[in-house]
């Protein structure tokens, strides 16, 4: 029993049987009124209110806490409903956004609740390409500055290269020949798009060419020219269905969510038909005549309707 009396969410029961007793109290002998009028909320709507703020706070609301957040969420309530009354919801780009948002998160739901089963390896196998990893390099390099060297960097590097023939990554001369990088001078296991962002594309392609064990370049960067010691290479591969089960999964429910999106929408937008204004006689090429043109309903007046 002490040990329940402990449980945070024995207190937001507790608080929300207390404030449900006081809004009890308070309405008894009222008449009833209409349900537009009535707003209810539920322990389990007061224990996340109550839920909420302990996540915020780290520690449960008190009683007069609560009450501020319940009437909080009353004056939300209140406002929604007067505004619909005023008709404020109409015309509102807002407004609209957000329903069709939530129309679509409905529609994607519907799919996040089917879970799959042996279709899962299946869609792997037919997808595996979307889950390759590239290859990775390790690799140091020396750098050869234009703002230092002028347009003879390329070639100060060219002649570092036949003074390093044969030695190894880490030359006692070699960072004598070069001149300071802004970054590293030595990167571990980086894929070919890291190192197109971080030197350019060319470089990229460049250093994934190179086998290990050597110095070679001079290749170009973004930054000037650099000479290349690659210590290892990992081949890119496609990883099994166990490895990336997770994300297989995850990629699997996206698709599956766009699927369903598309399926819903159609359905809906076969129920439509979109009437557009016909462009003025004096605008042929205005924005309104380069719009698809479909046939009227019957009974149209004038316009276009647009109708997929």
């Amino acid at each position: 029993m002490k040990h329940l009396l402990r449980e945070p969410l024995v207190h937001f029961l507790l608080i929300g049987a207390v404030l449900f007793g006081i809004y009890s109290l308070t309405q008894s002998g009222r008449p009833a009124t209409a349900s537009s009028k009535e707003i209810r909320l539920s322990l389990d709507e007061i224990a996340q209110l109550s839920l909420l703020h302990q996540s915020q706070w780290r520690r449960p609301p008190t009683p007069q806490e609560l009450q501020r957040m319940v009437e909080n969420k009353v004056q939300q309530e209140i406002l929604y409903r007067e505004a619909l009354a005023m008709g404020l919801d109409k015309d509102d780009e807002i407004v609209k956004r957000r329903m069709a948002q939530k129309m679509q998160f409905l529609a994607e739901d519907l799919a996040a609740a089917r879970e799959p089963t042996a279709e899962l390896r299946s869609w792997f196998e037919k997808n595996s390409a979307r889950f390759a990893q590239p290859p990775r390099l390790s690799f140091r390099h020396l750098y050869f500055s234009p703002d230092r060297r002028g347009a003879g960097a390329r070639d100060d590097a060219q002649e570092a290269l036949a003074k390093l023939a044969g030695q190894p990554v880490d030359a006692k001369i070699a960072g004598a020949l070069a001149d300071p990088f802004m970054a590293q001078d030595y990167y571990r296991d980086r894929a070919p798009d890291y190192l197109a962002k971080e030197f350019g594309p060319q470089f990229a392609l460049a250093a994934a060419k190179l086998a290990p064990g050597s110095w070679q370049g001079p290749i170009q960067s973004g930054f000037g020219w650099h000479l290349v010691f690659v210590d290892t290479v990992i081949p890119g591969r496609v990883p099994s269905f166990e490895e990336s089960e997770a994300d297989v999964r995850t990629a699997w429910l996206g698709e599956q969510k766009a699927l369903a999106w598309e399926k819903s929408y159609k359905g809906m937008r076969a129920n439509y038909t979109v009437l557009l204004p016909g462009p003025p006689a004096s605008a042929a090429d205005s924005p309104s005549s380069q719009l698809t043109k479909e046939p009227a309903p019957a009974g149209a007046a004038s316009g276009r309707s647009l109708r997929r």
